[in-house]
């Protein structure tokens, strides 16, 4: 599946503005099929354990805490250049560069408020899907039959 899924979180803040269907919305029109989503409360290991690249970084710590703030939507994406295409729906991380119409202008508050997390390679969104779903978990669109 390599190439074709991408792993997204909707991040408290949006979560709490009640946005959650319109984000969703959004990934539907734009051609993504949902292959996992829940919704949960990260703890503060978990967190912690999925931002551990950015460990050495001053805004670590309120990474960390804002992201366990609140209950987020982890989901496993699929499309045809998945990355690439949900990071250009996404937008930039500071929304105030992000390009009108995406995720992040729309829905964000700030830099670190930024409404949705986007895995940036296929590398990492592989890492990321694992860390929140297992196979079983998964339903790809080419697994559902046609009756």
């Amino acid at each position: 599946m390599e190439g074709r899924i991408t792993f997204t979180m909707i991040k408290p803040g949006a979560v709490k503005n009640e946005h959650i269907g319109a984000i969703l919305g959004m990934i539907n029109k734009s051609g993504f099929h949902i292959v996992s989503l829940k919704m949960m409360r990260l703890s503060k290991e978990s967190a912690e354990r999925f931002y551990e690249v950015h460990k050495c970084r001053p805004f670590f710590d309120s990474l960390v805490d804002f992201m366990c703030s609140g209950p987020i939507v982890a989901a496993i994406l699929e499309k045809e250049n998945a990355v690439e295409d949900y990071r250009r729906l996404i937008g930039a991380t500071d929304p105030t560069k992000a390009e009108p119409g995406t995720i992040r202008a729309q829905f964000a508050e700030s830099i670190q408020k930024n409404a949705v997390h986007g895995s940036d390679s296929d590398e990492n969104a592989m890492r990321e899907s694992y860390f929140f779903f297992p196979e079983i978990d998964r339903f790809y669109k080419d697994s559902f039959k046609n009756d």
